[in-house]
């Protein structure tokens, strides 16, 4: 197991914030910290790697990338923001057996977007717990939700806050 930097994965079904959430606390984090952060986003990486395939065996593919593609930026940055579904539990697993500080933030919203046919109708919710936290996006805004995600990261040490490429 390497030891890069901590991952926050911002994950839950399509429509429930995790895009916006992710933009949100990079933004939160450059005025708090001075500090910019990557950001991998599951749908830009479906589009780069021009993949259509939504079966689960080709989601769990599209969600190991995902995951290698961060465990890579982690090695070189202190903190990578992640925004994808990840509704399947092996592949949560996959990540967790890579690297040792992920932080799961499972981000859920109770009302009608009129997207609900873009949901995954097996997502495998998570165990809470440990490194695992629930946020429902319906319940608070993006700034409220941000404060609970910064709440669970851990404090840079100096010495890492200076490695990393000011904003």
């Amino acid at each position: 197991m390497i030891k890069p930097g901590e991952i926050t994965v911002l994950f839950g079904q399509p429509h429930c914030g995790k895009s916006t959430l992710a933009w949100e606390l990079k933004k939160s984090l450059i005025e708090l910290e001075g500090m910019s952060y990557p950001i991998v986003d599951g749908d830009e990486i479906r589009a780069i790697f021009k993949n259509s395939d939504y079966s689960k065996n080709g989601r769990i593919r599209n969600l190991q990338r995902i995951s290698d593609i961060a465990i890579f930026l982690a090695s070189q940055h202190e903190r990578v923001i992640v925004a994808a579904v990840y509704p399947y539990k092996e592949a949560r697993e996959y990540l967790d057996s890579q690297i040792k500080d992920v932080k799961w933030i499972h981000l859920k919203y109770d009302g009608i977007r009129g997207r609900e046919s873009f949901h995954v109708g097996d997502f495998e919710n998570p165990f809470y717990g440990g490194n695992t936290y629930t946020i429902n996006t319906s319940k608070h805004e993006p700034e409220e939700c941000c404060k609970k995600i910064r709440a669970v990261h851990r404090p840079l040490p100096d010495a890492a806050r200076r490695t990393q490429i000011p904003v």
